[in-house]
């Protein structure tokens, strides 16, 4: 009895993966399209189709990318075991008969590679698809990701039977009539425990030194010309084979007897645990994050602003010269990796792009005004939303892509598509432990590397996921490294605005002037009063109280954008809480008086002064040289350089020059902010296609089955001299004369059967459908389309033939 059940079995188990994708119902067939979405592109006209894009090397290879450590290591393993690979041989490759954890984490394995149609069969005939095989399985060229190298059989192709019959002999076994009798007993031989145990008690210690050098991987080794006694010893027995005129390998079947029969020196089968390894009040982790958050809204809003009348360059290869870049830095008092960022994160944002202009520069764009206006939590959310979502990735800023290029910030090649699944897997991570809890981030780290171990493609993962958590913490995602409430509620795609806005201090309408020329603002200042105290004094300090400073040249600069003396102390005295002190009410006095003293217009350039004596004095000064000036009348001086840079230049030399209309007015020098057309935010690269809907996961199984209808119904046998030649082979469009398909299908219209047809569409699109024709008439054939499940209308011609179904179809 066990044998003819064994044997119904075998025949009930399916032959192909297409077979066993066919035996799967609905619900696990929407699941492999979910996990791999890459098979819906386009929808695949049946199951034979899907199996087969399925095994491409493409879709294979990113779907082993997405497995993780353990559920790798199962397929690792199917792939050096025979095929096809019953449970308990796996099962003996991953856990030596030692190892509970791995047993018992070993079906959830198989069954995430099932789900990935990546193995089919029962538990006696496991199968991986041919593909994987290929890029995880040794060659006689290329080791294993097991460390395990090429077989016996593979070993010796290309070897003469002489050698072959030599080593035969060598290793004790009876000579035979051919090579592949050879290898068969070689093979005996080394998966024999004790005969192989055996052997290797008569091998020299030096020979079990080289073995051991060769167990875990990379098999192969170099050897001379005229190699030591060990090495020809183990070679002579076959323990090791040429893979190169120069270099040995050590067979699989060897290196399984030494390993104990384990394809891995170590398995991971359980996640590590990602573990608290500070823990924080949440309250105070919320305010540290909020501090950070408020932080963060005036470093970018400085950079955009900073900006806004002469941004940098656009360069011609796209991105931020090297020179403005460390520029904008020493504008942030950051480091250039932090004005990177700063940058990258506005760009994501939609607040900062080039103007498209001949001479392109950086600018504001039009969103930036609306972004300025809305509440500082909302800004935050902005702002935060845009990081999440970005494949922007500001770290790669300085170092050099595959053709030696250097990376810029906000140039091209910045984008990394995983980026923003790996900050989302980080922030999950901080999410599931305790609120005010912060991981280690070697532990997170090890974590993120089971969960998507690299195969051959660098550290890229893992750069991002500690890129992340420094990002996260400057922008207050984070606070101490814990996930801050507003954070969590920025992952789960929730508002985070109203748990911020609660944490961030009210805007101040006020400041503090003090006696040595600087202002203090005890807090974030309302927008009309920062806007003015920015004009009219410079930044000293950032922090908690943003310290500003009054000089001759920032009292120039607000006059210069049309305030008077009168309008400047009137503002003091509104906004301070202290008394103007008077060498601020002096300074400002001061430069008014001298302040448009000195008029220069377009000559090319000149300079008007009642003072002939000024005017000489400023011909007299060395400084002078390089604007090119000359004495036209008492009172008038022209120069070669342009009103702009003579304006600067006198600056320069300690005067208070105000530029002139052509009828000799003052101009007042209120440059509008510079914006950019209006610019969307970029869009993020995605990670091969996205993940589909529900609603597109339903319409796309029932387009599968329904070709797979079409495709598997049973024809009758045609007549002996049919037209179209016998029945077509499976998967092959039927083929009929135009004749023999218009009376075919206007029988099926009068008797109301049903027909195969096969049907090319306009782009050339070919499928197979099961029709019951209604009407036939004016070239087109209208019937019920069982493939699709409704009622629809193909033209005459486009079938390219037609059959009658057997009696028991549809």
């Amino acid at each position: 009895m066990p044998e003819a059940s064994t044997g119904t079995a075998a025949a009930n188990a399916p032959r192909s993966l297409a077979e066993a994708l066919r035996a799967r119902d609905d619900v696990a067939l929407a699941a492999l399209l979910h996990a791999r979405p890459d098979l819906l592109n386009p929808v695949p006209g049946d199951v034979t189709q899907l199996a087969t894009r399925a095994g491409t090397r493409a879709s294979v290879v990113r779907a082993l990318d997405r497995l993780d450590r353990f559920a790798l290591q199962t397929a690792e393993a199917l792939a050096v075991a025979p095929e096809p690979c019953p449970y308990p041989v796996l099962e003996s490759l991953l856990t030596g008969g030692e190892d509970e954890a791995a047993r018992e984490a070993l079906p959830r394995a198989l069954g995430t590679l099932r789900d990935q149609a990546l193995v089919w069969g029962d538990e006696e005939r496991l199968r991986l698809v041919r593909t994987a095989r290929e890029l995880l399985a040794p060659s006689a060229q290329r080791a294993s990701p097991t460390g395990l190298g090429p077989t016996v059989a593979e070993a010796t192709a290309g070897m003469s039977p002489t050698r072959i019959q030599e080593i035969v002999a060598a290793a004790g076994l009876p000579a035979t009539h051919d090579p592949v009798s050879a290898v068969t007993a070689l093979t005996g031989l080394f998966t024999d425990p004790e005969r192989m145990s055996a052997l290797l008690d008569e091998a020299p210690a030096e020979a079990h030194q080289v073995l051991g050098r060769l167990v875990w991987g990379p098999p192969y080794g170099e050897v001379t010309p005229n190699p030591t006694p060990p090495v020809r010893w183990l070679r002579d027995r076959g323990l090791l084979l040429p893979a190169t005129a120069r270099t040995v390998v050590l067979p699989r079947e060897v290196a399984l007897h030494l390993r104990g029969g384990l394809a891995h020196r170590r398995t991971a089968p359980l996640a590590p645990e990602v573990g608290a390894h500070r823990e924080h009040r949440p309250q105070l982790v919320d305010a540290n994050a909020a501090g950070q958050a408020l932080a963060a809204l005036g470093t970018v809003e400085e950079l955009v602003k900073s900006w806004e009348h002469a941004g940098p360059a656009v360069l011609r290869a796209g991105g931020l010269s090297v020179r403005d870049l460390k520029r904008a830095a020493s504008t942030l008092d950051a480091t250039e990796a932090a004005t990177a960022f700063w940058a990258e994160l506005a760009y994501a944002a939609g607040l900062l792009a080039g103007d498209g202009e001949a001479d392109e520069r950086y600018a504001p764009t039009p969103a930036f005004d609306d972004w300025c206006e809305l509440p500082p939590a909302e800004r935050w959310s902005v702002l935060a939303a845009a990081w999440l979502a970005a494949t922007r990735t500001a770290g790669l800023v300085g170092e050099q892509d595959a053709k030696g290029r250097t990376l810029s910030a906000l140039g091209p090649d910045l984008d990394r598509s995983a980026a923003p699944e790996v900050r989302r897997r980080v922030l999950d991570l901080l999410a599931d432990l305790p609120q005010g809890a912060s991981p280690d981030p070697d532990t997170l780290l090890d974590r993120l590397a089971w969960e998507r171990p690299v195969r051959g493609t660098g550290d890229l993962r893992a750069r991002l996921a500690h890129w992340t958590l420094n990002e996260a913490e400057v922008l207050g995602v984070t606070g101490r490294g814990a996930l801050s409430a507003f954070g969590r509620a920025l992952l789960t795609g929730a508002d985070p605005a109203p748990l911020l806005g609660p944490l961030l201090p009210e805007p101040v309408d006020h400041v503090l002037l003090q006696a040595d020329l600087t202002a203090v603002a005890p807090g974030p200042l309302r927008r009309p009063l920062g806007d003015t105290l920015a004009v009219l004094a410079d930044v000293e300090s950032k922090g908690g109280a943003t310290v500003y400073r009054f000089t001759p040249g920032s009292v120039r600069r607000a006059l210069d954008s049309g305030h008077t003396a009168s309008d400047l102390h009137a503002f003091l005295v509104e906004h301070s809480r202290t008394p103007v002190p008077q060498p601020l009410a002096y300074l400002i006095d001061d430069v008014a008086r001298r302040h448009g003293h000195l008029r220069v217009g377009a000559a090319s350039s000149y300079v008007r002064c009642d003072d002939d004596a000024m005017l000489g004095e400023i011909l007299a000064d060395k400084r002078s040289a390089g604007l090119g000036l000359r004495r036209l009348a008492p009172t008038v001086l022209a120069a070669q350089a342009e009103p702009g840079a003579l304006l600067d230049g006198l600056r320069a030399m300690g005067y208070a020059p105000a530029a002139e209309s052509r009828t000799g007015d003052v101009l007042v020098a209120r440059a509008d902010a510079h914006r950019t057309p209006a610019r969307s935010a970029p869009v993020p690269v995605p990670d091969g296609p996205p993940a589909p809907d529900a609603t597109l996961l339903g319409a796309a199984v029932r387009a599968i089955r329904a070709g797979d209808l079409a495709a598997t119904a049973v024809r009758k046998e045609p007549a002996p001299d049919a037209a179209s030649g016998g029945v077509p082979a499976p998967g092959e469009l039927p083929r009929t004369s135009a004749a023999e398909t218009l009376a075919t299908v206007q029988a099926a219209a009068l008797t109301g059967s049903a027909v195969w047809i096969g049907y090319v569409n306009a782009d050339g699109a070919a499928s197979q459908r099961v029709i019951a024709p209604v009407r036939v008439e004016g070239g087109f054939v209208t019937g019920y389309d069982h493939t699709a499940d409704e009622v629809r209308t193909y033209a005459l011609h486009r079938i390219t033939g037609v059959a009658e179904l057997a009696e028991d179809q549809v």
